[in-house]
């Protein structure tokens, strides 16, 4: 029987990224996927700022930032009248932008960067049952031959999908429903005059206010290319229309069903279309079904669900596939301490008490703006805007963080902000906060506004590096006027005070910034207790 430490089922974005956090860690895992090669379909295409700031700490942000194309703004029609222009402007506090990436350049990048470290999807392999027992988990693969083999790992992680193997037979629910409709969902030029990066949402309401017709397009990569989706109507399959979903079942995603042809699309933008335009290229369409779920929990011992596994939603707003891919890093740094031997018994088990409620929220707000528009909220636009970007995910609260303190933001558990004009001796060009955390893990920033406060931080980093097994990273961040010339601690100053205005330091400060890019903890003044406490919490 061969081994490894975990397994992963499912090499869609979130099976790529837990995989990819696992080995930049030197974890050994296996990353198996039924499907012989990668889809090519734009089916995912939203990528959030919060997903760009994540695969900036992985490294592999260039690489999408170049794939991609800016999403600007988004306007909404009702009934042929303009309901909305919303601008895709985001405070110059978040470092990227909404940007529109097919998935299947998705998964491009995320492999050709898991074999940097000599990792391979295993195509054509399919995880078809498994036991555990309280030293690991025994799977059963089946490969495209038929030919079977066993597999042991200490920990196995199902991003398998909506329809979960790994979440069926772990016997956990997924309640919620599936909306009756069928949608049709394409990859095709449009010829238009909209400025580019602009993507469109036009419904018709009945008299009782019931959406009946509804059209999204959503600029991708490409001269004049978009992928579209909008409600599968009679004409598009005549007898062979997809028959009802029936509301116990989870379906979800795309059907095997007869493609809707270029004329079905055209009729559709003919009836909603905001402006004139000529459809063209149909690269290709599919049936696609709306289905919103959540999983009770997100694991059961050794077992691990993440992604559509875990919890499925409308697509509106593109919170899905960015969700799953915070699914898997929230996951994976968490699992490699444990599999290193350095991590309290009880980590694992804070995956789902930080992940479950995001994904519960997100499948609420993607219900309540495909049924009653985007434009429904409460909030004001800014915050809107910030939500959907999903920088105000939050982990306060949670048992491996800080309880709350003082009424400072950002408070433990939020995420760490970014920030620039952070000078390097060494360096010509200020830098920003995030050049600092890429390809880190936990890092312990200590802001100082004075030298004598700046002469305790040498002692603090050695205590919070073995406490945290020497998986810590340690900065000084000096006022500017701050000299310290007997600091051994690397250290950078704070040149243009927005690190200070960020994070609200006047005085001596520690902040634990974890491997997510949340704080686990903040400390004024920088306390050796509070550091050291907040380190126990993740560290055995």
């Amino acid at each position: 029987m061969s081994q490894t430490q975990v397994l992963i089922a499912g090499a869609g974005p979130v099976g790529l990224t837990a995989a990819l956090e696992l080995r930049r860690r030197g974890v050994r895992c296996r990353l198996v996927d039924r499907l012989t090669e990668r889809l090519p379909y734009a089916r995912a295409v939203g990528v959030q700022p919060r997903t760009l700031e994540i695969w900036d700490r992985m490294g592999v942000v260039r690489a999408a930032l170049d794939a991609a194309v800016p999403l600007r703004g988004l306007l909404v029609y009702v009934n042929g009248s303009q309901q909305a222009d919303i601008e895709l402007t985001l405070p110059p506090q978040v470092p990227y932008g909404f940007a529109s990436l097919p998935q299947d350049e998705t998964e491009r990048i995320l492999e050709e960067h898991l074999a940097r470290y000599d990792t391979h999807v295993e195509r054509g392999t399919e995880l078809v049952s498994f036991e555990q027992d309280a030293a690991g988990v025994t799977s059963r693969l089946r490969a495209g031959t038929g030919e079977e083999t066993e597999l042991r790992s200490q920990f196995l992680v199902g991003c398998d999908g909506a329809h979960s193997l790994v979440r069926e037979r772990l016997g956990l629910s997924f309640q919620g429903g599936t909306f009756p409709e069928a949608y049709l969902l394409a990859d095709v030029e449009l010829d238009w005059d909209l400025p580019a990066g602009q993507a469109v949402r036009a419904l018709h309401h009945t008299q009782d206010g019931t959406v009946d017709d509804l059209l999204v397009c959503v600029p991708l990569p490409g001269r004049s290319r978009y992928r579209v989706s909008m409600l599968l109507h009679p004409e598009a399959h005549g007898d062979q229309r997809p028959e009802q979903a029936p509301a116990d079942e989870a379906a979800h995603g795309l059907e095997d069903a007869e493609a809707p042809r270029i004329e079905h699309i055209e009729a559709v933008l003919k009836r909603l279309s905001p402006r004139p335009v000529t459809a063209s290229a149909l690269r290709w369409s599919s049936v696609f079904r709306i289905g919103h779920r959540i999983a009770d929990r997100y694991c059961d011992g050794r077992v691990f669900i993440a992604g559509d596994a875990a919890h499925i939603h409308p697509p509106t707003g593109a919170q899905g596939m960015n969700t799953g891919i915070q699914d898997a890093c929230n996951l994976a740094w968490k699992l490699a301490l444990t599999v290193q031997g350095v991590a309290q018994p009880r980590l694992l088990e804070s995956y789902t008490a930080e992940r479950r409620p995001v994904g519960e929220e997100v499948v609420a707000r993607t219900v309540r703006h495909a049924t009653e528009g985007v434009t429904a909220e409460a909030d004001d636009a800014r915050t809107m805007l910030l939500r959907e970007a999903q920088v105000l995910v939050s982990y306060r609260g949670s048992p491996v963080v800080e309880p709350a303190g003082e009424a400072r933001t950002p408070a433990a558990g939020d995420r760490a902000p970014d920030c620039g004009g952070l000078r390097d001796p060494l360096v010509a060009h200020p830098l920003r906060l995030y050049d600092l955390l890429r390809e880190r893990d936990h890092v312990l920033l200590l802001y100082a506004a004075t030298g004598e406060q700046a002469a305790a931080f040498d002692e603090l980093a050695d205590l919070a590096r073995n406490t945290a097994r020497s998986a810590l990273t340690c900065y000084a961040v000096l006022a500017p006027d701050v000299e310290a010339p007997g600091l051994l601690l690397p250290f950078v100053h704070d040149g243009s005070g927005e690190f200070r205005d960020a994070y609200g330091a006047e005085s001596a400060a520690a902040l634990l910034i974890r491997p997510d890019g949340h704080l686990a903890a903040r400390s004024t003044p920088a306390g050796r207790l509070e550091v050291l406490d907040a380190l126990a919490r993740v560290f055995d």
